[in-house]
């Protein structure tokens, strides 16, 4: 089969500027949707995926499985496991037993008016001791909120969340948290789990705030312990009203419950994009049917129906590849690491190569696509009549 050469349809690109600008705009908004959708997810998918450590076992309250902050579980629970199971890591004679309260409050600027609700946050009360337990955590700037002064330390993507950037730039910032003031001391780092999306303060001056007399759980580090030790003590412990689940599984579960929110955002692209695709069919074949005396000279010069089909979708895929390009650019600087808020949290958009393989895809395909059906369909007119067409 005798083709077009392929300068052909490079340069057809030049002779509608309009045309070329309308296929180069709809492919990148096109990948720019794909590149927001996916990497939505991939940021919600890593964030949780990466949370949580196989030797950590969380103890909560029954019933709140699925929940840190509905649990309630007695003050002494954290003690009492700490002395009732053995093999539980230890560093310098202290065990990595973490008590900690998980609220979801009302965070407002310190100079707000009193009736500004705020924005909510999970804040996390901790001793200590939550940094052996949790080992990605760690101070990146400024230092530890101290015990009575009502100090906190921001998660970096709660920090973004709240439109600090960088998010060092909320240090020494005061905030007002069921009326009583605290001050930004430090940001706080974990690898990208869900712990940068949180607000830490020692569990005292929560307690106080809070008016709470309870935890929400006891997370603690196993070292020669068993999963089964766990469970069986807080089987034993009737008094205490525990359950026992690991880290892992506790944010597997978690995933599964966030998974009709990925799929609500899947379904939403691919309807937009295929929007985006049928849009395209409209332009291309409005495009094509004022060439058809065109393709009919091609035609008539012994190229084939095939032929023609090929360099039109070659001309349509190197405009919907710049557009893919431009998006794609543009999504890697405006999107990657752009932050989500959520009632509960917050986590980055990320854009992996993947990510950016899937955008280009999506581009390619649009190409194909968009040119293919409205190309096919002028070329069925006879050739004398493609040849009497009016430009």
């Amino acid at each position: 089969m005798k083709l077009l050469p392929f300068e052909y349809a490079a340069r057809n690109l030049g002779r509608s500027p309009l045309r070329l600008a309308l296929s180069v705009g709809g492919s990148m908004l096109v990948v720019l949707l794909v590149l927001a959708a996916a990497g939505f997810v991939q940021g919600m998918r890593s964030s949780l995926h990466i949370s949580g450590d196989e030797q950590n076992v969380i103890l909560l309250g029954t019933g709140s499985e699925e929940s840190i902050e509905r649990s309630e579980i007695p003050m002494r629970a954290s003690g009492i496991v700490a002395a009732s199971v053995a093999g539980l890591r230890s560093r310098a004679g202290i065990d990595a037993v973490s008590p900690e309260i998980h609220l979801a409050m009302p965070l407002a600027p310190s100079d707000a008016p009193a009736n500004e609700p705020g924005q909510l946050v999970v804040i996390r009360g901790v001793l200590p001791e939550a940094f052996l337990v949790h080992e990605d955590a760690s101070i990146s700037h400024g230092r530890l909120p101290e015990r009575g002064r009502n100090e906190l330390v921001a998660g970096r993507l709660a920090a973004i969340g709240l439109g600090f950037q960088p998010p060092e730039s909320i240090v020494g910032q005061s905030f007002r948290l069921d009326d009583e003031t605290y001050e930004v001391v430090g940001i706080l780092a974990a690898a990208g789990g869900v712990i940068e999306a949180e607000f830490w303060t020692p569990l005292t001056d929560l307690q106080v705030t809070a008016q709470r007399d309870s935890l929400s759980c006891v997370v603690v580090s196993r070292d020669t312990a068993a999963l089964s030790d766990l469970s069986a003590f807080a089987a034993q412990r009737l008094d205490l009203e525990l359950v026992s689940m690991s880290e892992i599984e506790y944010y597997e579960d978690l995933a599964r419950f966030f998974r009709p929110v990925e799929a609500m955002v899947i379904i939403t692209a691919v309807l937009i994009a295929l929007g985006g695709v049928l849009g395209g069919l409209n332009t291309m074949y409005a495009a094509f049917a004022s060439r058809v005396r065109e393709i009919g000279s091609l035609q008539t010069l012994g190229y084939s129906r095939a032929a023609i089909v090929i360099s039109l979708v070659q001309e349509s895929v190197l405009a919907s590849a710049i557009g893919a390009i431009l998006g794609c650019v543009i999504g890697a600087v405006l999107l990657d690491g752009f932050v989500v808020r959520f009632s509960m949290g917050a986590f980055g958009v990320t854009i992996t190569s993947a990510v950016l393989a899937l955008g280009l895809l999506a581009g390619l395909l649009l190409g194909i696509f968009g040119a293919a059906v409205p190309a096919w369909r002028c070329l069925r007119k006879p050739i004398p009549e493609a040849l009497r067409a009016a430009e």
